[in-house]
């Protein structure tokens, strides 16, 4: 049932007088919880350190001891580390993140993000918040890990209390439940599978019961399987890959225009595949496919509710969904082929989810699909 304007702002009325005791409440019980999420996040920043002394080392030390021959040789040493086919990886100033080779792993699905290595980067220590998403509530699906758990950071650094829909890695979760608090803001976790109508319906409507109602949502929750031949993908998985990258978005979006009001915000994660399409990933692509379009059509529908309907393509992204699909072996050369000769990682997808969900930053903006894939392939 639609909630109408008055009772939504009661309800948040109300969780906002509730907000200073849940907020300790939640200091206090989620302490272990911080704990853990702070091991993992420690865990992420020895990498880092790592990484770099790596490549402190392998240069300047190399070179100063073999002269100009020692330096050639290093250099060609460090590019066939950090990029190896055509160059170096390309890496920002404020960090340096993992390139090819990557360590050749492979899980079960889902995937587990605790055990993935090198941890995906998601805390975005560099990103300094500034209240544009200040009393906001948001919904994001797929947030237990990798792009879905950086948003949730990143909008919980920006002021909202977050909704974290998750499939079953509920230790992944709880990582992320760790992150929101330490934001400050309140995290509701919610486990279940987007491809029921019955639990998106449940899990907006616990999402406005419990945080007090809803101004975001993200749909980003995803399945993914390759296959060589179309022939080799079964009517169970074809049915899978569109239940969850497509028929979960639609169910998500309805249910929660009973509580967007003008102002609302939906965000859509695409895909490079559903651009440029993927031999290997015929149904993925096609939903992506579908997402994009969803999109653009959403966007015209709900232009006069005040609402806006966008979306973030990525391109080649560290997270548990590569290294649960792919054999070990080609895992380790994940994001090669991009210009930037490296997958991206989560932290770095994030900042465009808040952009397009922050009306100071992107008001006028619906209907877009905001490509972010490390470099633009010349055919």
């Amino acid at each position: 049932m639609a909630q109408t304007e008055a009772s939504v702002a009661t309800g948040r009325k109300a969780g906002a007088g509730k907000g200073g005791a849940a907020k300790a409440g939640a200091a206090k019980a989620g302490a272990s919880r911080a704990a853990a999420g702070e091991r993992g996040a420690e865990r992420n920043r020895a990498l880092q350190r790592e990484a770099e002394a790596k490549r402190g080392k392998g240069g300047a030390a190399r070179s100063a001891g073999g002269g100009a021959k020692g330096a050639a040789k290093s250099a060609a040493k460090g590019a066939a580390k950090s990029g190896t086919k055509g160059g170096r990886a390309v890496q920002p100033e404020h960090a340096r993140y993992p390139a090819n080779p990557l360590p050749p792993q492979h899980q079960a699905k889902p995937g587990s993000e605790a055990a993935l290595e090198p941890r995906p980067r998601y805390e975005a220590p560099d990103y300094r918040g500034s209240g544009k998403l200040e009393g906001k509530v948001a919904l994001v699906t797929g947030a237990d890990s990798g792009i879905g758990r950086a948003v949730a950071v990143l909008y919980a650094r920006e002021g909202a209390d977050v909704a974290i829909a998750y499939l079953s890695e509920h230790e992944d979760a709880e990582e992320t439940r760790a992150a929101v608090e330490a934001e400050g803001r309140r995290a509701l976790l919610l486990p279940g599978d987007v491809t029921s109508s019955d639990f998106c319906r449940e899990a907006v409507e616990r999402t406005v019961r419990e945080l007090g109602g809803l101004d975001i949502l993200v749909n980003n929750a995803a399945f993914q399987q390759h296959a060589e031949r179309l022939e080799d993908i079964s009517d169970e998985q074809w049915d899978r890959t569109f239940r969850t990258n497509i028929y979960g978005y639609f169910y998500m979006a309805r249910a929660a225009l009973a509580h967007l009001g003008e102002g609302g915000v939906i965000l859509n994660t695409s895909s490079v595949t559903g651009l440029e399409g993927s031999k290997e990933l015929l149904d993925y692509a096609s939903t992506k496919g579908a997402i994009n379009a969803f999109t653009q059509s959403l966007a015209q529908n709900l232009v006069e509710r005040g609402i806006r309907v966008n979306a973030v393509a990525p391109g080649p992204v560290w997270t548990p969904l590569n290294p649960a699909d792919r054999p070990a072996e080609k895992v380790a050369e994940f994001g090669a082929s991009v210009p930037m000769k490296r997958p991206a990682q989560p932290e770095e997808l994030a900042p465009a989810y808040v952009f397009l969900a922050a009306s100071v930053d992107s008001s006028y903006i619906t209907g877009n699909i905001l490509p972010v894939l490390g470099g633009k392939t010349v055919k």
